[in-house]
Parts: structure tokens; sequence; C-alpha cells
């Protein structure tokens, strides 16, 4: 599978782990060695799957930049090697500028940025914007620890 500047919703969700109305991304903008920028536009969504008590609390934006450190970790893999499965192992630094994300008009803007990592691991600066105004969201820092398998 190519490894184009910019997906879909299908192509996005061919390369990440999360299927049907988990799949929170709807567009691949730009990417590169060290960056993503994804487009999401579900947040006001009523039946988003993330909601609880009708409301889209503002810490699913970790949700959202996690899948664009998935989508990232895939690109960016060497060509022909199959995907590696990641846990966020921690998030640090997390700054939520707002209560909850559906009352955002338009759609949300997600960035991440490799900071630093080897083959075991990444760690990632992420921003959620509200694409309309640039105005941050939710920023923060996670690590993305690779071929972890979960406890059962």
């Amino acid at each position: 599978m190519s490894n184009p500047q910019t997906l879909d919703h299908a192509g996005i969700a061919a390369r990440v782990p999360h299927a049907g109305t988990m799949c929170l991304l709807d567009r691949l903008l730009a990417w590169d060695a060290t960056r993503i920028e994804c487009r999401a536009s579900g947040h006001r969504d009523a039946g988003h799957p993330l909601r609880d008590a009708g409301l889209l609390p503002a810490p699913v934006a970790i949700e959202y930049a996690s899948q664009a450190m998935a989508l990232h970790g895939t690109l960016s893999a060497p060509a022909g090697s199959a995907p590696r499965p990641g846990m966020l192992a921690s998030v640090r630094g997390v700054r939520l500028h707002v209560a909850r994300l559906d009352d955002v008009a338009g759609e949300l803007n997600v960035r991440c940025e490799r900071l630093a990592g080897d083959e075991r691991q990444a760690m990632y600066a992420f921003a959620v914007s509200a694409a309309a105004d640039g105005r941050v969201l939710v920023d923060g820092r996670a690590t993305v620890v690779l071929d972890a398998v979960p406890a059962r």
C-alpha cells in the first residue's frame, strides 16, 4: 500500500486499528517524517461513540490525537513493513482550554509532531484546535509504546 500525501476517511480507516464510528478522523491534510495534520467533523454528531451524558468532553481530544499518531506511524513505517501495534502509554502536560468539543463550530484540526523515539516508543506533542479560527482546544504530549500487548 503506497503512502499518499492526503487521505479521506476510508483511506485512514484502512490504516488505523479504529473501525466504524470509532475512526474519528475524516481527512489527512499533510504529513512528513515528524508531523501529521488531520481534520475531523464528527464531534458535533449526536451519535458520536464517545459522548457522555449527551456531551463530548474535551479529554476526548486525546483520542483524536492518538488516532493521528497511529496514522503517522503507519505512514512513516518502512515500505513493505507490517503495521506495528501501539498503545498510548502516557499523556503529560495536557491543557484543556475548553470543557467540551461538541459545541465547537466547524471542523477540528488535529496536529501531532514526533519529538523523540526509537523502535520501541515514540513521544509526540499534539494540539487539537478549531479549524475555523485556529483556537487551541486541547494540547499536550503523549508517549506511544510500540508492539505492546495489552494485559488480559
